[in-house]
């Protein structure tokens, strides 16, 4: 077996415990992911640009600290990859999620991923596929095409952190880059059998200062564990003054995942009382929460009763982006692409850019009485209970479209819902701002499920340590060979 495949599945927490032991050399775990990445990205379209003889010099550097002993970062030496939307890293290419007069745009700043798993000593090794702007919940463009789901390449891998999602599922890298406006991170981790964490909003700092908050906006990782997702999230969470609503406290998050949920309360609702489920997806997920009573918690059904459908809900979202998507294009230096180019933008996001021009300040306002209705709903719950579960999507993995153009779902067991992003029961936490992540949760149809668990506000640590207690009494690891054994042709 070569190196590319004896450590195509350790963790980032294995991998640098390796290197500090001078078990494995940063060199040679990036020649044996540069070689997995050559042999299996073709078929997936994950990563849609890779700087491999800039990564190749880090490892070199990386090296070299080891053997003089210097001190090393908690990742120092590991390899990941950001996505290619709104994040940044100078001299790097910025397509804002696969743009096509944007392939050559670059910026000259960092994204938080970046600066913060840089510093921590990992390596980047280049940028993933992505959703033009984010906006839906699958993974496709015009630019790219679309991300390919590891455990069946004619799905999609789900959005918008899909490129990332479906490079760790594969094994080409141990972690990724995930942002989450609507469920970014937790909806790919659902489609390919990952653990994706959204925490609190605040935790981690995001560099865009006052326009993160309609909806909240969040930087994360995706992971194939929980122990990683931790590990990332002490790297990435801590104070920085250019974010105003940074959380200024510290807080390890390493230490979580040990401790016991035993005589904690859960609420679980199948549906948040206005989602259509599909009917495979609903049975795994409630047999998967027994899981946590298995780990000692004490899980309770419960109703919601938000005071609007879920059409009204998601055409909300889909309202709070479109200001969002008209000022990140118009505001870009020396390039125009909605006024020059707006034949390379899907139908559905040039509906999302015409209505945000339309809004009022006042109609802005008005909406955020919705979202403050939702927020009162979820908080009514959480005052009762520790955590609430819920199904991460309505639906399995969908086709992937040959036009650039791949959506979800239009209709679920005979109920229609917004095909970009109606079948997400994730947005509503990005209303709201609480931590949440998505756990695997089993098969069906060979297909990955999620299930979505959400904490109380600023308890991240909670729901890693929930996580983490489903993860030992419900291991989805094995699942991983069914990707690693597929076919590339």
């Amino acid at each position: 077996m070569s190196l590319s495949d004896e450590i195509a599945y350790l963790t980032a927490t294995d991998l640098a415990a390796a290197i500090r032991r001078k078990e494995l050399s940063p060199v040679e775990v990036m020649d044996a992911v540069i070689s997995r990445i050559e042999a299996r990205n073709p078929s997936l379209n994950a990563l849609v640009f890779t700087a491999f003889d800039e990564a190749r010099q880090q490892a070199a550097a990386a090296e070299q600290a080891v053997t003089a002993g210097e001190e090393l970062g908690p990742l120092h030496g590991v390899p990941t990859a950001m996505k290619d939307l709104f994040d940044f890293k100078p001299g790097w290419p910025a397509t804002f999620g696969g743009v096509p007069s944007l392939k050559d745009y670059s910026v000259p700043a960092y994204c938080t991923y970046a600066e913060r798993m840089e510093a921590a000593g990992a390596i980047l090794v280049g940028k993933t596929n992505s959703p033009i702007m984010g906006y839906r919940g699958t993974c496709d463009n015009p630019l790219f095409g679309p991300t390919r789901n590891p455990f069946d390449p004619t799905k999609n891998s789900g959005g918008s952190s899909g490129g990332s999602a479906a490079a760790v599922a594969d094994g080409m890298l141990p972690l990724a880059e995930g942002t989450d406006g609507g469920g970014s991170i937790r909806i790919p981790a659902a489609w390919c059998n990952l653990y994706g964490l959204k925490a609190s909003f605040g935790r981690v700092p995001h560099h865009v200062g006052f326009g993160a908050v309609a909806p909240f906006l969040h930087e994360g990782a995706l992971t194939r564990t929980v122990e990683d997702a931790a590990l990332a999230l002490d790297v990435l969470a801590g104070y920085d003054d250019r974010d105003p609503f940074a959380l200024d406290d510290n807080v390890s998050f390493a230490g979580a995942t040990r401790q016991s949920i035993r005589g904690k309360r859960i609420a679980f609702s199948p549906d948040f009382g206005v989602y259509p489920v599909d009917r495979r997806v609903a049975a795994v997920v409630a047999e998967a929460v027994g899981a946590f009573e298995q780990a000692g918690a004490i899980v309770e059904p419960v109703s919601f009763d938000f005071g609007y459908d879920q059409k009204q809900l998601s055409d909300f979202w889909c309202r709070m982006f479109g200001p969002i998507n008209v000022d990140g294009l118009e505001g870009l230096d020396g390039v125009a692409p909605l006024r020059d180019h707006a034949d390379e933008f899907p139908p559905e996001f040039l509906a999302s850019v015409e209505q945000g021009r339309s809004l009022s300040g006042l109609d802005m306002v008005r909406d955020q009485h919705m979202r403050t209705q939702v927020y009162g709903e979820i908080q009514r719950v959480m005052r009762a209970y520790d955590f609430l579960v819920t199904p991460t999507l309505a639906c399995l993995p969908v086709d992937n479209a040959s036009d650039g153009n791949t959506v979800g779902p239009s209709s679920i067991e005979g109920v229609e819902v917004d095909p970009l992003i109606g079948w997400c029961l994730t947005y509503l936490i990005n209303f709201t701002g609480h931590p949440a992540a998505s756990i695997p949760a089993g098969f069906a149809d060979g297909l990955p499920v999620g299930l979505q668990l959400i904490g109380r506000r600023y308890a991240d640590a909670d729901v890693l340590a929930a996580s983490a207690a489903y993860e030992q009494v419900r291991p989805w690891h094995d699942n991983y060979r069914l990707a690693a054994e597929r076919s590339l042709g």
